[in-house]
């Protein structure tokens, strides 16, 4: 992880930022916090600054945080964490399709979300190989695992560093059959083996962005009450 790294906070309520920000200070001096409080001012920002991670809130003045989101997600894959004070479970589901790689709720932790915002940069930086690892080529699919490139149908595919790292790690293992738990160790981290939404979330992303027919999927498989595997298409 670099040592220095800016966090873009788009949040309208300046106590909260001024609280992260000095948490920052304190125990991750390394890290730079910039803020904005409204959703078109974060937008802006979020080009000009390239920030390394967006925490965002989902209750701005100007734009719903969810229109945000999806804006962001459309010219970067930049790690994002929802903080907001929606405890809605289905709120929570629509950030994560719609791209969030966390969601946290208000009042929040201190301490937790300077973990969670660890564990999303750490996953952001994994999967980079020392070694050569040859590209998987079939006419459907193909991933450079060198350029952590993915082309389908020869048209690219733009994917979150959590998606990738999924697809990476399904990919190297070919025909196996993954359990819950491995997958979200491996992936997002040992603080995250319970939370098997996560894993079903980004599964159906996958097969949003990959399979033929998301709903009749080829290639993400689930064993039912084990887990997933990665079969190559035909």
């Amino acid at each position: 992880m670099r040592a220095d790294l800016k966090v873009l906070m788009i949040e309208d309520n300046p106590d909260i930022v001024e609280s992260v920000s000095l948490v920052l200070k304190l125990r991750w001096p390394e890290a730079r916090l910039v803020g904005a409080a409204e959703g078109g001012q974060g937008l802006a920002m979020v080009r000009s600054e390239s920030p390394d991670l967006i925490i965002l809130d989902l209750g701005l003045p100007d734009m719903d945080g969810f229109k945000v989101l999806e804006e962001i997600r459309s010219f970067t894959d930049k790690p994002i964490i929802i903080l907001t004070a929606r405890t809605g479970e289905m709120d929570r589901l629509k950030g994560l399709e719609m791209g969030a790689d966390d969601y946290i709720t208000k009042p929040f932790s201190h301490t937790e979300l300077l973990a969670r915002m660890r564990a999303v940069l750490r996953r952001a930086e994994r999967f980079r190989l020392n070694g050569e690892i040859k590209p998987f080529i079939t006419p459907h699919l193909s991933i450079d695992f060198a350029n952590r490139t993915v082309i389908r149908d020869g048209q690219p595919v733009r994917l979150t560093p959590t998606e990738y790292n999924l697809l990476s790690y399904l990919v190297m293992n070919e025909g196996v059959v993954l359990t819950h738990r491995a997958l979200l160790e491996k992936v997002w981290g040992e603080q995250y083996v319970g939370a098997t939404d996560y894993l079903k979330v980004y599964i159906q992303r996958l097969r949003n962005k990959l399979e033929r027919d998301p709903y009749a999927p080829e290639m993400f498989l689930t064993e039912r009450g084990i887990g997933y595997k990665f079969v190559r298409p035909s």
